[in-house]
């Protein structure tokens, strides 16, 4: 297997950058740029040197296979950060027999096949360096953590006693299997049944936080909506006029709301169109309304919503420099009653965070979906023991494969290249 090496840190000016190194010839590579090395996980003061040149002053960090990130042996070389030195000091790894520069994801990716990691908690590390929030950073944590793969492996390990006992039953047919074996069994599986269906329920909140909760904007024309967009924004997000129909196509604005993700969309004015492009802007308004995670309805004077709130939507008075009405009332110009609506949108979508379990993508989804299914069937199976028993083991052996294709163990091979596409060279 060939060594490799990338930064590690962040590219461009830096007090410090950090050189990984991972593979058979890690350590003695380090050993061409330092000399002597440091005791393992200790960090040492080396003048690293090509030939008899200096390069640069600084750490030299060992970390021996098993024990490291990739599962491999590991030198990691902290220097100053400047491009100059960091490209010094890659140039001449490169020149390095046996070295090559890493591919996007290449470190992950070895932890990865070497056992140090599983497939969500590698989902999890991007996550986390992607993370923008605080609860993004806690939900990323989490996974990376092991919690997905606690909770397969707690799931497995009651399949395959479930397994076991009527594999066993099967062997011994012709003679009288006790009724509480097959029962056992059925306990067995109902149970890892109704907790995957639990993490599957919390789902949706987790992918919510992942990428991002939805909050839209809706009202008719001219009732404040891009001039509060802006207010909750700090900023000219939106253009705002005293003309109706100003906003044609849906604006959106990220936000950092109480540590969660939030979208906020400024959606074109509810009304019959004037002309074929406003047409186009409320059709798409309405579009974006509906699958929004929450609706502000923005009420100007005494009008009422035009399409029905659903439960947990915000219906507000906007305007209320020129007069408040009944319940919250909000002004974008003035600022009265933003911070209140604020919070009322962020305990809404902390209380549906709240929810949130440890599994944040479809391809999660798709993998509980499949053990459920094949768990449902294996329990109505055992209904007909012993004419089904076949079908039954058949049903368990499949829930455990679509769980172990949720933690990387079997049938993705086909997801890595996409999956480590997204990470940067030095990870």
């Amino acid at each position: 297997m060939d060594t490799i090496f990338a930064q590690a840190s962040a590219r461009g000016k830096a007090g410090v950058a950090v050189i990984r190194i991972s593979g058979p010839e890690a350590w003695a590579a380090a050993r061409m740029l330092a000399g002597e090395l440091p005791a393992v996980r200790t960090a040492g003061l080396r003048v690293l040197r090509a030939g008899d040149e200096p390069l640069d002053t600084g750490l030299v960090l060992c970390f021996e296979a098993g024990a490291s990130f990739t599962g491999e042996d590991i030198a990691e070389l902290h220097v100053h950060g400047s491009a100059a030195t960091v490209g010094a000091v890659l140039r001449v790894l490169g020149e390095m027999p046996g070295l090559r520069l890493a591919e996007p994801g290449e470190f992950t990716r070895r932890a990865l096949e070497n056992g140090q990691l599983d497939l969500p908690q590698v989902e999890a590390l991007g996550d986390l360096i992607d993370s923008e929030t605080e609860a993004q950073r806690r939900q990323a944590l989490r996974v990376l953590s092991g919690a997905v793969g606690k909770l397969v492996d707690g799931w497995r390990a009651d399949l395959r006693r479930a397994a076991a006992l009527v594999a066993a039953a099967i062997d011994f047919a012709d003679e009288d299997v006790p009724q509480e074996v097959v029962a056992e069994a059925a306990v067995l599986i109902t149970r890892v049944s109704n907790g995957v269906a639990r993490e599957l329920a919390g789902s949706g909140a987790a992918e919510r936080i992942r990428d991002g909760f939805e909050v839209a904007i809706v009202g008719r024309p001219n009732a404040g909506k891009s001039t509060l967009l802006n207010a909750l924004a700090g900023r000219e997000a939106a253009i705002t006029s005293a003309h109706a129909g100003t906003t044609r196509d849906v604006i959106e604005v990220r936000m950092d709301l109480g540590g969660l993700p939030v979208t906020l969309l400024d959606t074109a004015g509810l009304r019959e169109a004037g002309d074929e492009i406003e047409a186009i802007g409320i059709s798409r308004a309405l579009d974006r309304a509906r699958r929004a995670d929450l609706r502000v309805f923005l009420l100007d004077g005494g009008d009422v919503p035009l399409i029905e709130p659903e439960r947990g939507d915000l219906v507000v008075h906007g305007k209320a420099d020129l007069g408040a009405g009944l319940g919250l009332a909000v002004s974008g110009l003035t600022g009265q009653g933003v911070d209140e609506l604020v919070d009322m949108i962020s305990k809404s979508l902390s209380e549906r965070a709240g929810s949130a379990g440890v599994m944040t993508r479809e391809r999660h989804r798709a993998a509980m979906r499949r053990a459920i299914e094949s768990l449902e069937l294996a329990r109505v199976e055992l209904d007909f023991w012993p004419e089904r028993a076949e079908i039954a083991a058949d049903g368990i052996d499949r829930g455990i494969r679509a769980l172990e294709s949720l933690v990387g163990r079997i049938d993705v091979e086909h997801l890595l290249d996409d999956i480590f596409a997204s990470f940067c060279i030095g990870k």
